[in-house]
């Protein structure tokens, strides 16, 4: 599933090719991927709307209009979006097509259909896509090491556990709970309540540090991200431990140990993590 930094990597891409342009019109393949509200009023709705802005939101993707009113797109496991010319041919799971006034087309494809859009009216209150539960963005100027502590000091649950919910920092993963657990040097099966000031100062530091790192490696020009047609751009490079079970740790070499932790895979190092 795209996580934070894969988001942001969409929004910076596809953000300057199409803010400004208008909707010309909204061919939808499959309905499954339309969540609110129906799948006609879902075209009249967005038909002469303007992109005003692109913006992200822990895993979600918002694209403001002229109207007022927010399309909001969650990716899920396989979903993507690209900007494709008129004539290239459509692919097997584009479920969604957006016709934009420069003749450019935006395309949503997925092949597992997980994906949603929710589109809300400008006066509307989402009371659906799931957006207003969302905890505090790790770049917020909000999130301080005071709030972190009190979302988990008096917690059972496993610190990989906590780095999960979404209502306590949005847009945080599996792939990089692992990689900033490895960071802060602290084994992801701890609970929250066993972690020191000082552990909770680095985990503070390592949450924003890290996905900006990723951020960073994840940056593609426009025209290789959609000759990968919008999925070749992912951290695999760059990932340190997620994922590598019995691999050699990038610090000391010690094997890779894994485990499930709160139903989820998890891989660590039991030298350099206390």
């Amino acid at each position: 599933m795209p996580e934070l930094p894969e988001v942001e990597t969409i929004k910076n891409v596809l953000k300057p090719h199409i803010v400004g342009l208008t909707i010309e019109n909204v061919k939808i393949n499959n309905e499954s991927v339309i969540a609110h509200p129906c799948a006609e009023e879902f075209v009249t709705k967005l038909k002469e709307k303007t992109f005003e802005d692109f913006t992200r939101r822990g895993k979600f993707l918002i694209f403001c209009l002229s109207s007022g009113d927010r399309l909001i797109l969650h990716l899920r496991m396989t979903g993507c979006l690209t900007v494709s010319t008129a004539d290239e041919p459509l692919t097997k799971h584009t479920h969604v097509v957006f016709v934009l006034s420069d003749k450019s087309e935006l395309r949503y494809e997925d092949v597992r259909r997980f994906g949603k859009f929710w589109l809300i009216g400008k006066d509307k209150k989402d009371e659906f896509s799931g957006i207003d539960k969302l905890g505090i963005e790790p770049f917020d100027s909000n999130f301080s090491v005071d709030y972190l502590k009190r979302k988990i000091i008096n917690s059972k649950k496993p610190i990989k556990e906590l780095l999960l919910d979404q209502s306590i920092v949005a847009g945080i993963g599996n792939i990089y709970s692992d990689e900033i657990c490895f960071a802060a040097k602290i084994l992801p099966y701890r609970s929250g309540n066993s972690l020191t000031d000082d552990e909770i100062q680095t985990l503070y530091e390592t949450i924003p540090a890290t996905l900006e790192y990723f951020i960073k490696t994840n940056e593609i020009p426009f025209e290789e991200y959609n000759l990968g047609k919008g999925k070749d751009y992912r951290n695999t490079p760059y990932l340190r431990v997620y994922d590598k079970k019995g691999q050699s740790c990038p610090s000391c070499e010690t094997s890779l140990s894994g485990k499930t932790v709160g139903g989820r895979s998890c891989v660590y190092c039991s030298h350099c993590q206390k």
